[in-house]
């Protein structure tokens, strides 16, 4: 293996450990330990669930080729499980609301659970059945877990601040090192214990098995809105007016979509991209170098969102217009060096530059994610919460499935250019996010209340 990938994934490694180890008291935050109980606990739960998902992720299409299916079929059940998560996710997410967070988390591990046992089966309608259900799962995943945690903290009457720590260490945990060991372990059953395709969606049945044991045992349920009088048709109503009604909920909903539309779509673009003539590439390794990326940029947010007078939306618009300019790097390359036409042995100069952009991109996707996280704790309303950040992803899924259905219609050039648009139209709309979201309370929510005495009825 090239030695650049190695001292890429060192040097990655050595400035995580020096971040962790040089932290300061003006980088912690003090907590109580009845905080630190709650917290440890959640992030073990999180960890779990993460690593049910991260575990079945580098083979699911690897599993559908040994079934002998070809790109096409195998292009139809990833829309499926897209189409799912959008065509279900807000429903689930409303049931999550009025039915209890606790209850919707031990659903995903059941939904999850379910779609594991269908990998068994070479079927392609049975294989069908397990990407929808897996579409329902991550629905539950990105929304039900992050609510019960916001819900239960201010049940708790725990500091505001202290949830920045929550979810900067779950992003390090869950999204970095979870990943990495999961990708290990998976590599392990699969290739080094030879236990066959199937091996590691039977180990994330397992773990989500013993998450949901600890769900079940140790967290209490909350609610958004245990009304009975509201139906399902009305949960959507007023979600859907919470987000018209209030341009600081709909702003934040643009941008989430359109980082993580942008996001996804680098998912299937950054193997093309390092191997544009079909060279080897060592995906588990570079996955893993994008995995310690991540956790970098987790461990800058946590000391970010520890300084009181440093606001979240002031420093996401540089992280969004910097996400943009790593993503315009296969465009800018592409332009200056011609393009080989034959395959090469080892890594060209334009790939590593590349490679090193794409990390700069997963930095950002660790810093992204807490400080989204953050900024939906501050500004989405409790009763519809988990209805809402579905919507969120309703554009998100329409997005990526039509990316799937066209991946081959367009040059990987112009995939890029478009993430790099939406990133800095994302930073565009943090710039405005920032400065209504500093306009005197009473200004902010005069349009508001005139909405709401509007739609008063609803609630009747």
């Amino acid at each position: 293996m090239e030695v650049f990938y190695y001292m890429v994934f060192g040097v990655m490694a050595a400035v995580v450990a020096g971040l962790e180890l040089s932290k300061t008291n003006k980088d912690r935050i003090n907590t109580s330990s009845s905080f630190n109980s709650f917290k440890n606990n959640y992030l073990v739960v999180f960890s779990i669930m993460m690593a049910g998902d991260w575990l079945q992720g580098p083979y699911v299409y690897y599993l559908y080729s040994t079934y002998g299916f070809g790109k096409g079929d195998i292009g139809q059940l990833f829309i499926a499980g897209f189409g799912s998560s959008m065509l279900f996710g807000t429903i689930v997410g409303s049931l999550a609301d009025k039915q209890g967070r606790k209850r919707a988390c031990v659903t995903y591990c059941i939904v999850y659970i379910l779609s594991c046992i269908t990998k068994h089966s070479p079927q392609y309608r049975v294989l069908m059945v397990g990407r929808i259900l897996g579409g329902i799962a991550t629905s539950l995943l990105f929304s039900a877990f992050e609510s019960w945690l916001i819900a239960e903290h201010n049940k708790r009457n725990f500091d505001q601040q202290w949830l920045s720590l929550t979810f900067s260490k779950a992003v390090f945990l869950g999204n970095g090192l979870v990943a990495i060991l999961s990708g290990l372990f998976g590599n392990l059953l699969v290739d080094t214990f030879s236990c066959g395709p199937v091996a590691p969606f039977d180990a994330a049945a397992c773990i989500l098995a013993i998450g949901m044991a600890i769900i079940l045992t140790t967290w209490s349920e909350n609610y958004g809105d245990p009304s009975d009088s509201k139906d399902l048709l009305t949960q959507f109503k007023v979600a859907a007016i919470a987000i018209a009604s209030d341009e600081k909920i709909a702003l934040l909903g643009a941008i989430q979509s359109l980082f993580e539309a942008s996001m996804y779509t680098f998912v299937f673009l950054w193997t093309p991209a390092l191997s544009p003539n079909d060279e080897e590439i060592p995906h588990g390794f570079v996955f893993a170098t994008f995995m310690l990326a991540s956790m970098l940029g987790s461990s800058l947010a946590a000391r970010l969102m520890a300084r009181s007078s440093l606001r979240v939306e002031n420093y996401m618009q540089i992280v969004f217009l910097v996400s943009a300019a790593s993503l315009l790097l296969p465009i800018t390359t592409s332009v200056l060096v011609t393009p080989s036409k034959v395959k090469e042995e080892g890594l060209s100069l334009t790939c590593s530059i590349q490679l090193l952009g794409f990390c700069v991109f997963e930095a950002c996707v660790g810093i992204f994610w807490p400080s989204i996280m953050k900024m939906r704790s501050q500004y989405i309303p409790e009763e519809a919460r988990s209805t809402i950040m579905n919507f969120f992803r309703v554009p998100l899924n329409i997005f990526v499935c039509v990316v799937l259905y066209n991946v081959d219609a367009f040059p990987i050039t112009i995939m890029f250019g478009m993430c790099s648009i939406f990133l800095f139209v994302a930073s565009i709309l943090q710039r405005r996010l920032m400065v209504i979201s500093e306009k005197p309370k009473g200004e902010e929510w005069s349009p508001m209340k005139d909405r709401n005495s509007e739609v008063d009825p609803l609630t009747l």
